[in-house]
């Protein structure tokens, strides 16, 4: 029986692990694409519903869409109401790739499998090669889920397994509680359903508890991005606490008519798994066609539940700890734990900036104001606290150590500056003399500042990880911002030569903006140079032959 446990708990766990693996390859490759892609399917509810049913579906999460629908909220690119409509999109999309992943199709699993590491290993750029990690994510996905079906096979006959299948039979609330407390800790509504429809198709449960907890895990997938997003800013927690909202009363009317009888699972699919997953697919579909009118009321009900306050700062405690000092890998892992919480201040005063362009808000720029003094505090500690342990007896990689560390914190420092003391006075200066980019222009600005935070997002994952790949990527960004910002410019100037007022009243405001986007990624970007550097992909010098500069031949 032990042997069986361990044996289920490792195919769950190469499930999540799978899913991941699709996900991350996703991000990696197309994720700047994406992005762009929902923002023009984001004119209304509607066709924001249909771009978060073809994100989840690519990304396999609805949660990663959920997170990217709130960051276009608190950037001030979409409304609530239809980042809103992006999660319900998103949520059937979920559903859909669960039917897709739930087919039997295990004979085509090694030729999966097979094209998926040659082509990740044979990849000759860094596109092909998330390519290759998405398919071999997918034959892993359908392996894992082979995986648990074989070990539910001999479970399924075990009298105390029957026992409590059948009490959960008689007390399906209990298994909607269970599903959504399991798909809550696995941080995926599509593995907890995937998982639950195994399981029913092998027999351990039955039909109806399969139906409570797949019901229990639209619930769980709801309180995921609640939980993850709930200390964030304002209207995010709005985005996500009306997707809870709707996704629990649906949920709970499901179950109500689950437990009554009146939903009876034979009538979806002849199979219990297939009926799991159909469930999951209607329950989704119900709750879009129900919740996508009322969006507008969801989001003012959540308003009236979270009225508006000054957005303050919060403390924190340093980790920067004085007794580390005295034994140098201590003290540097602490410095780069500051560093961290740096970088985490820059991005979230980096993330809402642009809000201040489109509508001035004096609460917001005093919340700027207050963070950049934050980073400026741990700036300044950072470098005494290093110059304190460069005091003690280092070797030779331990002083190189905290040079970079020094160098990392006056880059993050940069980036702050440009966000807090000059894009923000250009925010004021439009204000000021009432002025307003034209749309397209602003379209362009909103665009190359998404770009940005996805890098800071990118940066703050090399901190926290080291990943040299994400390293990588980094850099090679640093490089597309800047042929990005190039491309702005020319475009900017061709809309001066077709004359709009609006153009012609902030052109100069418009150009400093791009320029001081470009410096705050080149900022951030600066984080993965040690480690670019150490892997051999920073090259000494971008000059073509830096030996003849400074004068001619001898």
């Amino acid at each position: 029986m032990i042997t069986l446990a361990v044996h289920l708990a490792a195919a769950v766990a190469l499930l999540l692990w799978s899913v991941r693996l699709i996900r991350t390859g996703v991000e990696r490759a197309f994720l700047p694409q994406l992005k762009r892609r929902l923002k023009t399917l984001s004119g209304s509810p509607a066709s924001s519903a249909s771009g978060g049913v073809l994100a989840a579906m690519l990304m396999q999460s609805a949660t990663a869409v959920a997170l990217i629908g709130a960051g276009f909220t608190v950037s001030g690119i979409l409304a609530p109401q239809t980042a809103l409509a992006l999660l319900l999109g998103a949520d059937l999309g979920s559903a859909l790739m669960a039917q897709v992943l739930f087919m039997p199709v295990q004979g085509v699993i090694p030729f999966i499998l097979l094209a998926g590491v040659v082509i990740f290993l044979k990849a000759s750029n860094r596109k092909a090669k998330q390519i290759g990690r998405i398919i071999l994510g997918l034959a892993l996905v359908l392996m894992s889920l082979d995986m648990i079906r074989a070990a539910t096979a001999p479970v399924a006959e075990n009298d105390i397994v029957r026992a409590i299948g059948g009490y959960f039979e008689a007390d399906l609330l209990s298994a909607y509680i269970i599903g959504a407390l399991l798909a809550w800790i696995m941080h995926s509504s599509l593995v907890a359903v995937l998982t639950y429809a195994t399981f029913a198709a092998a027999g351990v449960i039955a039909a109806p508890v399969a139906g409570a907890m797949v019901i229990g895990a639209n619930l769980g997938g709801a309180i995921i991005p609640f939980a993850l997003l709930w200390r964030g800013e304002r209207p995010a927690r709005l985005v996500v606490l009306g997707n809870l909202l709707a996704r629990g009363a649906v949920t709970a009317l499901f179950l109500i008519l689950l437990i009554s009888g009146l939903l009876d699972m034979q009538f979806l699919a002849t199979a219990p798994g297939q009926q799991a997953v159909i469930l999951h697919i209607g329950l989704n579909a119900a709750l879009l066609v129900v919740a996508l009118p009322l969006v507008g009321p969801l989001i003012r009900l959540t308003e009236k539940a979270l009225p508006k306050h000054p957005q303050t700062v919060r403390d924190s405690v340093s980790a920067l700890d004085q007794a580390a000092l005295d034994h140098a890998p201590l003290a540097l892992a602490c410095a780069q734990r500051e560093l961290l919480r740096m970088a985490e201040t820059v991005h979230a005063t980096l993330v809402p900036v642009m809000r201040l362009f489109r509508a001035w808000d004096p609460d917001l720029a005093r919340v700027i104001e207050r963070r950049e003094d934050e980073i400026d505090r741990m700036h300044f500690e950072v470098k005494i606290y290093i110059s304190r342990l460069r005091e003690t007896e280092l070797n030779e990689t331990e002083e190189k150590k905290t040079l970079e560390t020094v160098a990392m914190a006056n880059s993050l420092e940069e980036a702050a500056d440009r966000i807090a003391v000059n894009l923000v006075a250009l925010a004021q200066k439009m204000q000021d003399g009432a002025l307003a980019f034209s749309d397209e222009g602003f379209d362009d600005l909103q665009d190359f500042h998404d770009q940005v935070v996805s890098n800071g997002q990118l940066a703050l994952r090399v901190l926290t990880t080291g990943d040299a790949e994400a390293a990588r990527q980094l850099v090679a960004e640093k490089d597309r911002i800047r042929i990005e910002e190039q491309r702005l410019q020319e475009r900017h100037l061709k809309r001066l030569q077709q004359g709009p007022s609006a153009s012609f009243d902030t052109t100069n405001i418009h150009q400093e903006t791009l320029r001081l986007l470009k410096q705050i990624n080149a900022a951030l970007s600066y984080v993965a140079y040690p480690i670019a550097q150490e892997t051999g992909d920073l090259l000494d010098s971008r000059l073509a032959h830096p030996a003849r500069i400074g004068g001619g031949s001898a």
